[in-house]
């Protein structure tokens, strides 16, 4: 009997530490998480504080958690036209529903009218661009003509796959989407390039690129995902977005310049996975003023002051 009470008593001290080992790991892990989480909310502020309007955001990437965020009142109920963040959403559904070769290539014009909108590119001469090549510079051309070979209702599917159409939960009395459904060629070319037909908040487009990314990881080996992962490195790097890069942070993105469907001044855009090679996190900015580069140069604060900057 002695004995028995000796072993009982060794494995209820046994129990006992390996509990205090898995509750001081937890705890370890929670804390891990709360400071990583200020850390980010401190980089958040000093990059939003550049520019006061800024709509900042930076989700979780495998968890969807919001991690730290600026103005985010004014972000769920900000509904705004989203420019050329919407490319990459439409290569990877047209790419991997085969509606489109991705080795096809387009030449630029550099000169694109449709409707009312004038979409000339600015990015630099080139010969006829295959996929990764027209988002690494995005090619409006590329894509008005990638975007004639989908039916409204592909272009839907393309988007709400995603997640972009719907609520994200990430904050109350959020606004939805407004997508107007095109009917024509022309409209659904326009709602593709993120010019008419469609406002989203940067909740959404937040969430909709940890979708892609998400859809990225898991499905790594296809041409969709190899092209889509590529050009958003390639634009944040030295393309259209390459602002981004200045951040010290290897960061596939995406950046976007729009205007009111009525015309005006322009807003800004700037989506982004970091790290590139295995991305952790979405950053998100938008300006309710300025450029696509503007809100990549936020971007590039925000990461070279994040937990991602390396010392």
């Amino acid at each position: 009997m002695r004995q028995l009470g000796q072993r009982t008593g060794i494995l209820l001290a046994g129990l006992a530490i390996v509990g205090t080992a898995a509750w001081a790991q937890s705890n370890h892990v929670a804390l891990g998480r709360t400071q990583a989480a200020a850390h980010w909310q401190s980089a958040v502020d000093q990059a939003a504080n550049k520019t006061s309007d800024a709509r900042v955001l930076v989700l979780e990437l495998g968890s969807g958690r919001l991690l730290a965020s600026a103005h985010l009142a004014e972000a769920s109920r900000t509904l705004a036209t989203p420019g050329s963040t919407l490319k990459p959403l439409v290569l990877y559904f047209a790419i991997a529903s085969e509606r489109w070769n991705a080795e096809r290539r387009v030449a630029c014009s550099r000169q694109l009218q449709l409707g009312r909108h004038l979409l000339n590119c600015s990015h630099p001469a080139s010969d006829p661009m295959d996929a990764e090549q027209a988002l690494t510079w995005s090619c409006n051309s590329y894509f008005a003509e990638l975007a004639a070979t989908l039916s409204p209702e592909e272009l839907r599917r393309a988007l709400s796959v995603r997640g972009l159409l719907a609520s994200t939960g990430l904050a109350p009395a959020e606004n939805l989407a407004a997508f107007r459904e095109p009917r024509t060629r022309e409209q659904v070319q326009l709602a593709a390039l993120g010019v008419e037909g469609i406002r989203v908040t940067p909740l959404e487009l937040a969430e909709a690129y940890r979708s892609l990314a998400i859809e990225l990881a898991e499905h790594p080996k296809t041409k969709a995902a190899e092209v889509v992962r590529a050009g958003l490195t390639d634009s944040a790097s030295f393309g259209m977005a390459g602002a981004a890069s200045l951040g010290g942070v290897p960061t596939a993105g995406k950046t976007g310049t729009a205007s009111a469907e009525t015309g005006g001044a322009t807003h800004g855009w700037f989506v982004g996975l970091a790290p590139a090679e295995l991305p952790q996190v979405v950053v998100a900015v938008y300006l309710p003023s300025g450029r696509g580069s503007d809100a990549a140069q936020v971007a590039a604060h925000l990461l070279a002051i994040s937990p991602l900057r390396k010392p």
